[in-house]
Protein backbone atom coordinates (compact mmCIF):
# COMPACT_ATOMS: atom_id res chain seq x y z
CA UNK A 1 0.00 0.00 0.00
CA UNK A 2 1.10 3.52 -1.06
CA UNK A 3 0.54 6.63 0.89
CA UNK A 4 0.01 9.29 -0.88
CA UNK A 5 -0.62 13.35 0.48
CA UNK A 6 -3.68 14.94 -0.75
CA UNK A 7 -4.55 17.95 -0.74
CA UNK A 8 -7.97 18.80 -2.17
CA UNK A 9 -7.35 22.67 -1.97
CA UNK A 10 -10.17 25.41 -2.40
CA UNK A 11 -12.96 26.60 -3.95
CA UNK A 12 -13.84 23.30 -6.70
CA UNK A 13 -10.55 21.12 -5.03
CA UNK A 14 -12.92 19.02 -3.07
CA UNK A 15 -15.12 18.28 -6.31
CA UNK A 16 -12.24 17.52 -8.88
CA UNK A 17 -10.32 15.56 -6.02
CA UNK A 18 -13.09 13.47 -5.28
CA UNK A 19 -13.54 12.60 -8.65
CA UNK A 20 -10.18 11.60 -8.63
CA UNK A 21 -9.83 9.48 -5.62
CA UNK A 22 -13.75 7.43 -6.96
CA UNK A 23 -11.57 6.52 -10.37
CA UNK A 24 -8.37 4.67 -8.71
CA UNK A 25 -10.79 3.02 -6.52
CA UNK A 26 -12.82 1.95 -9.01
CA UNK A 27 -8.96 0.70 -11.01
CA UNK A 28 -8.72 -0.80 -7.46
CA UNK A 29 -5.04 1.01 -7.01
CA UNK A 30 -3.00 0.48 -3.74
CA UNK A 31 -3.29 3.89 -2.08
CA UNK A 32 -4.20 4.69 0.89
CA UNK A 33 -4.50 9.03 1.18
CA UNK A 34 -3.39 10.91 3.82
CA UNK A 35 -5.72 13.83 3.30
CA UNK A 36 -4.21 17.66 4.72
CA UNK A 37 -5.23 21.33 4.01
CA UNK A 38 -3.31 24.53 2.82
CA UNK A 39 -4.74 27.11 0.72
CA UNK A 40 -7.32 29.70 2.47
CA UNK A 41 -9.47 26.68 3.90
CA UNK A 42 -6.68 25.94 5.73
CA UNK A 43 -6.20 29.66 6.79
CA UNK A 44 -9.93 29.63 7.83
CA UNK A 45 -10.05 26.68 9.70
CA UNK A 46 -5.86 26.19 11.20
CA UNK A 47 -5.13 30.07 10.96
CA UNK A 48 -2.43 28.69 8.42
CA UNK A 49 -2.21 28.54 4.78
CA UNK A 50 0.36 25.53 4.82
CA UNK A 51 0.44 23.68 7.86
CA UNK A 52 3.14 21.92 9.58
CA UNK A 53 0.87 18.49 9.63
CA UNK A 54 0.76 19.24 6.05
CA UNK A 55 4.44 19.48 5.27
CA UNK A 56 5.46 16.83 7.45
CA UNK A 57 2.71 14.28 5.63
CA UNK A 58 4.74 15.83 2.21
CA UNK A 59 7.67 14.53 4.37
CA UNK A 60 6.33 11.02 5.04
CA UNK A 61 4.82 10.02 1.49
CA UNK A 62 7.46 12.34 -0.71
CA UNK A 63 4.21 12.30 -3.04
CA UNK A 64 1.16 14.69 -3.03
CA UNK A 65 -1.85 15.46 -5.54
CA UNK A 66 -2.67 18.84 -5.23
CA UNK A 67 -5.98 20.49 -5.96
CA UNK A 68 -6.13 23.87 -6.88
CA UNK A 69 -4.78 27.08 -4.40
CA UNK A 70 -6.47 30.29 -3.53
CA UNK A 71 -3.19 31.87 -2.09
CA UNK A 72 -4.22 34.59 0.93
CA UNK A 73 -3.24 37.87 0.80
CA UNK A 74 -1.06 38.21 3.63
CA UNK A 75 1.77 40.59 3.82
CA UNK A 76 5.22 38.81 3.63
CA UNK A 77 4.30 35.17 2.59
CA UNK A 78 5.14 33.67 -0.70
CA UNK A 79 2.79 31.52 -2.83
CA UNK A 80 1.81 28.43 -1.20
CA UNK A 81 2.88 26.40 -4.49
CA UNK A 82 5.96 28.26 -4.63
CA UNK A 83 6.77 27.60 -1.24
CA UNK A 84 6.13 23.83 -1.78
CA UNK A 85 8.47 23.87 -4.47
CA UNK A 86 11.69 25.69 -2.93
CA UNK A 87 11.10 23.24 0.18
CA UNK A 88 11.36 20.28 -1.38
CA UNK A 89 13.12 20.99 -3.87
CA UNK A 90 10.92 20.10 -6.81
CA UNK A 91 13.32 21.25 -9.24
CA UNK A 92 10.91 20.12 -12.64
CA UNK A 93 7.44 21.29 -13.42
CA UNK A 94 6.67 18.84 -16.15
CA UNK A 95 3.79 20.34 -18.74
CA UNK A 96 1.95 17.71 -21.18
CA UNK A 97 0.24 18.71 -23.78
CA UNK A 98 -2.07 17.01 -26.24
CA UNK A 99 -4.84 17.66 -28.15
CA UNK A 100 -8.53 15.91 -27.66
CA UNK A 101 -10.96 14.56 -30.46
CA UNK A 102 -13.88 16.77 -29.60
CA UNK A 103 -12.33 19.95 -28.36
CA UNK A 104 -12.32 22.38 -30.98
CA UNK A 105 -9.11 24.48 -31.39
CA UNK A 106 -7.01 26.05 -34.02
CA UNK A 107 -4.49 23.53 -34.17
CA UNK A 108 -5.03 19.62 -34.74
CA UNK A 109 -2.39 17.02 -33.86
CA UNK A 110 -0.65 18.54 -30.51
CA UNK A 111 1.69 16.84 -28.86
CA UNK A 112 4.53 18.64 -26.77
CA UNK A 113 6.14 18.64 -23.47
CA UNK A 114 7.41 21.80 -21.33
CA UNK A 115 10.11 20.97 -19.17
CA UNK A 116 10.42 24.29 -16.43
CA UNK A 117 12.91 24.80 -14.44
CA UNK A 118 10.91 25.52 -11.04
CA UNK A 119 13.22 26.74 -8.30
CA UNK A 120 15.72 29.45 -9.44
CA UNK A 121 15.59 32.49 -12.00
CA UNK A 122 12.78 35.34 -11.00
CA UNK A 123 11.49 33.14 -8.94
CA UNK A 124 13.99 32.68 -6.61
CA UNK A 125 11.62 35.48 -4.82
CA UNK A 126 14.62 37.57 -3.91
CA UNK A 127 13.11 41.14 -4.24
CA UNK A 128 12.94 44.53 -2.63
CA UNK A 129 11.55 47.77 -2.52
CA UNK A 130 14.00 50.64 -3.07
CA UNK A 131 13.55 53.94 -1.71
CA UNK A 132 12.03 55.39 1.41
CA UNK A 133 8.49 55.92 -0.44
CA UNK A 134 8.52 52.38 -2.24
CA UNK A 135 9.14 54.13 -5.00
CA UNK A 136 10.62 51.59 -7.35
CA UNK A 137 11.42 47.84 -6.49
CA UNK A 138 13.99 45.23 -7.93
CA UNK A 139 14.14 41.85 -8.10
CA UNK A 140 17.45 39.22 -8.52
CA UNK A 141 17.14 36.72 -10.79
CA UNK A 142 19.96 33.43 -9.98
CA UNK A 143 20.36 31.06 -12.45
CA UNK A 144 23.19 28.73 -11.18
CA UNK A 145 25.24 25.97 -13.67
CA UNK A 146 24.24 23.31 -11.55
CA UNK A 147 20.06 24.09 -11.25
CA UNK A 148 20.44 24.63 -15.54
CA UNK A 149 22.45 21.49 -16.31
CA UNK A 150 19.66 19.72 -13.68
CA UNK A 151 16.63 20.88 -15.32
CA UNK A 152 18.10 20.07 -19.44
CA UNK A 153 19.38 16.65 -18.39
CA UNK A 154 16.06 15.65 -16.73
CA UNK A 155 14.18 17.11 -20.16
CA UNK A 156 16.95 15.26 -22.04
CA UNK A 157 16.63 11.66 -20.11
CA UNK A 158 12.42 12.71 -20.18
CA UNK A 159 13.03 12.26 -24.00
CA UNK A 160 14.40 8.99 -24.24
CA UNK A 161 12.42 7.54 -21.80
CA UNK A 162 9.68 8.64 -23.55
CA UNK A 163 10.85 8.11 -27.06
CA UNK A 164 10.53 11.93 -27.98
CA UNK A 165 13.37 13.34 -30.79
CA UNK A 166 13.55 16.93 -30.66
CA UNK A 167 14.43 19.14 -27.68
CA UNK A 168 14.24 22.85 -28.01
CA UNK A 169 15.90 25.00 -25.14
CA UNK A 170 14.47 28.21 -24.90
CA UNK A 171 16.22 31.57 -23.74
CA UNK A 172 17.20 35.37 -23.84
CA UNK A 173 21.33 34.96 -24.17
CA UNK A 174 21.45 37.57 -26.80
CA UNK A 175 20.02 40.18 -23.94
CA UNK A 176 20.07 38.37 -20.78
CA UNK A 177 23.75 37.37 -21.50
CA UNK A 178 24.88 35.93 -18.11
CA UNK A 179 21.69 34.30 -16.68
CA UNK A 180 20.04 33.23 -19.71
CA UNK A 181 23.27 32.93 -21.37
CA UNK A 182 24.39 30.20 -18.53
CA UNK A 183 21.52 28.41 -19.16
CA UNK A 184 21.80 28.20 -22.90
CA UNK A 185 25.95 26.98 -22.50
CA UNK A 186 24.72 24.17 -20.44
CA UNK A 187 22.12 22.89 -22.81
CA UNK A 188 25.05 23.40 -25.50
CA UNK A 189 27.03 21.00 -23.64
CA UNK A 190 24.38 18.66 -22.20
CA UNK A 191 23.47 18.07 -25.96
CA UNK A 192 26.43 16.53 -27.12
CA UNK A 193 25.90 13.92 -24.62
CA UNK A 194 22.51 12.83 -26.30
CA UNK A 195 23.33 12.36 -30.10
CA UNK A 196 20.13 10.56 -30.36
CA UNK A 197 18.02 13.23 -29.62
CA UNK A 198 17.77 16.99 -31.98
CA UNK A 199 18.89 19.74 -30.27
CA UNK A 200 17.93 22.85 -31.08
CA UNK A 201 17.47 26.52 -29.42
CA UNK A 202 14.72 29.82 -29.70
CA UNK A 203 14.93 32.69 -28.13
CA UNK A 204 11.76 33.49 -26.14
CA UNK A 205 10.06 35.88 -28.79
CA UNK A 206 11.03 33.97 -31.31
CA UNK A 207 9.66 30.71 -29.63
CA UNK A 208 6.26 32.17 -28.72
CA UNK A 209 5.54 33.77 -32.20
CA UNK A 210 6.33 29.83 -33.39
CA UNK A 211 4.46 28.71 -31.42
CA UNK A 212 1.10 30.11 -32.53
CA UNK A 213 2.14 29.52 -36.41
CA UNK A 214 3.43 26.16 -36.14
CA UNK A 215 3.25 24.20 -32.65
CA UNK A 216 3.44 20.73 -34.37
CA UNK A 217 7.20 21.56 -35.19
CA UNK A 218 8.22 20.80 -31.50
CA UNK A 219 8.34 18.03 -28.91
CA UNK A 220 9.92 18.68 -25.95
CA UNK A 221 10.49 22.40 -24.56
CA UNK A 222 13.19 23.10 -21.72
CA UNK A 223 13.68 26.51 -20.52
CA UNK A 224 14.14 28.63 -17.58
CA UNK A 225 11.52 29.48 -14.16
CA UNK A 226 9.59 32.95 -16.09
CA UNK A 227 9.75 31.69 -19.50
CA UNK A 228 8.63 27.74 -18.82
CA UNK A 229 6.01 29.46 -16.48
CA UNK A 230 4.27 31.43 -19.53
CA UNK A 231 5.29 29.10 -22.55
CA UNK A 232 3.49 25.98 -20.22
CA UNK A 233 0.40 28.49 -20.29
CA UNK A 234 0.80 29.16 -23.67
CA UNK A 235 0.63 25.71 -25.12
CA UNK A 236 -2.44 24.48 -22.54
CA UNK A 237 -4.06 27.44 -24.72
CA UNK A 238 -3.09 25.24 -28.29
CA UNK A 239 -5.31 22.49 -26.99
CA UNK A 240 -8.14 24.27 -24.97
CA UNK A 241 -7.26 25.72 -21.84
CA UNK A 242 -5.54 24.81 -18.43
CA UNK A 243 -8.76 23.23 -17.82
CA UNK A 244 -7.63 19.74 -19.56
CA UNK A 245 -3.89 20.28 -19.09
CA UNK A 246 -1.86 17.94 -16.60
CA UNK A 247 1.24 19.55 -14.31
CA UNK A 248 3.64 17.14 -12.22
CA UNK A 249 6.40 18.83 -9.98
CA UNK A 250 9.33 16.63 -9.91
CA UNK A 251 12.05 16.56 -7.27
CA UNK A 252 15.09 13.97 -6.42
CA UNK A 253 13.11 12.87 -3.45
CA UNK A 254 9.22 14.04 -3.44
CA UNK A 255 7.19 15.00 -6.15
CA UNK A 256 3.95 16.99 -6.13
CA UNK A 257 0.62 16.49 -8.87
CA UNK A 258 -1.43 19.11 -9.42
CA UNK A 259 -3.77 20.81 -11.47
CA UNK A 260 -2.92 23.98 -12.60
CA UNK A 261 -5.96 26.68 -13.01
CA UNK A 262 -7.58 28.36 -10.65
CA UNK A 263 -9.92 27.64 -7.95
CA UNK A 264 -12.46 29.10 -9.25
CA UNK A 265 -15.05 30.22 -6.21
CA UNK A 266 -18.00 31.23 -7.99
CA UNK A 267 -18.54 27.60 -9.46
CA UNK A 268 -17.21 25.77 -6.04
CA UNK A 269 -20.60 23.86 -4.98
CA UNK A 270 -22.31 23.85 -7.68
CA UNK A 271 -21.29 20.50 -9.62
CA UNK A 272 -20.41 21.83 -12.61
CA UNK A 273 -16.59 21.71 -12.57
CA UNK A 274 -14.23 19.82 -14.89
CA UNK A 275 -12.04 17.40 -12.83
CA UNK A 276 -9.65 16.66 -16.65
CA UNK A 277 -6.90 18.43 -15.19
CA UNK A 278 -6.50 16.80 -12.23
CA UNK A 279 -7.51 13.27 -13.32
CA UNK A 280 -4.62 13.61 -16.64
CA UNK A 281 -2.06 14.42 -13.09
CA UNK A 282 -3.08 11.57 -11.26
CA UNK A 283 -2.41 9.43 -14.23
CA UNK A 284 1.03 11.34 -14.27
CA UNK A 285 1.32 10.75 -10.71
CA UNK A 286 0.10 6.33 -11.48
CA UNK A 287 3.36 6.93 -14.21
CA UNK A 288 5.54 8.18 -11.38
CA UNK A 289 4.35 5.01 -9.16
CA UNK A 290 5.14 2.53 -11.90
CA UNK A 291 1.29 1.60 -13.31
CA UNK A 292 1.84 2.06 -16.77
CA UNK A 293 -1.73 0.41 -17.29
CA UNK A 294 -4.03 1.96 -15.07
CA UNK A 295 -2.52 5.47 -16.47
CA UNK A 296 -3.20 4.33 -19.86
CA UNK A 297 -6.52 3.00 -18.49
CA UNK A 298 -8.05 6.58 -17.51
CA UNK A 299 -6.09 8.55 -20.43
CA UNK A 300 -8.47 6.61 -22.63
CA UNK A 301 -11.01 6.94 -20.75
CA UNK A 302 -10.75 10.54 -20.93
CA UNK A 303 -10.13 10.56 -24.44
CA UNK A 304 -13.09 8.77 -25.57
CA UNK A 305 -15.32 10.60 -23.66
CA UNK A 306 -14.27 13.89 -24.79
CA UNK A 307 -14.01 12.68 -27.85
CA UNK A 308 -17.86 11.44 -27.82
CA UNK A 309 -19.04 14.51 -26.54
CA UNK A 310 -22.33 13.31 -24.79
CA UNK A 311 -21.03 14.27 -21.32
CA UNK A 312 -18.97 17.57 -20.93
CA UNK A 313 -18.96 20.01 -18.76
CA UNK A 314 -20.08 23.31 -19.46
CA UNK A 315 -16.40 24.63 -20.04
CA UNK A 316 -15.78 22.11 -22.19
CA UNK A 317 -19.01 23.26 -24.32
CA UNK A 318 -21.05 20.76 -23.16
CA UNK A 319 -23.96 20.58 -19.85
CA UNK A 320 -22.70 17.57 -17.82
CA UNK A 321 -22.11 17.63 -14.46
CA UNK A 322 -19.15 16.96 -12.62
CA UNK A 323 -20.73 13.82 -11.43
CA UNK A 324 -21.80 12.62 -14.84
CA UNK A 325 -18.90 13.28 -16.87
CA UNK A 326 -17.26 11.20 -13.83
CA UNK A 327 -19.92 8.39 -14.21
CA UNK A 328 -19.28 8.22 -18.14
CA UNK A 329 -15.65 8.16 -17.90
CA UNK A 330 -16.19 5.05 -14.67
CA UNK A 331 -18.16 3.58 -17.55
CA UNK A 332 -15.79 3.22 -20.24
CA UNK A 333 -13.20 1.87 -17.50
Amino acid sequence: MVKITLIPGDGIGPEITKVVKTIFQELKLPIEWEECLAGQTALEKLNDPLPKETIDSLSRTKLGLKGPLATPSIEGFKSINLTLRQHFNLYANLRPTKSFQGIKTRYDNIDLVVVRENTEELYSGIERFVGRNRESAETISVVTKKGSERIIRFAFEYALQNKRKKITLVHKANILKCTSGLFLAAGRNIAKEYPKVKFDEKIIDNMCMQLVMNPQQFDVIVSTNLFGDILSDLTAGLIGGLGIAPSANIGESTSIFEAVHGSAPDIAGKNVANPTALLLSGAMLLDHLNHPVESEKIRKAVAEVIREGKYLTRDLGGKASTTEYQNAILKKL
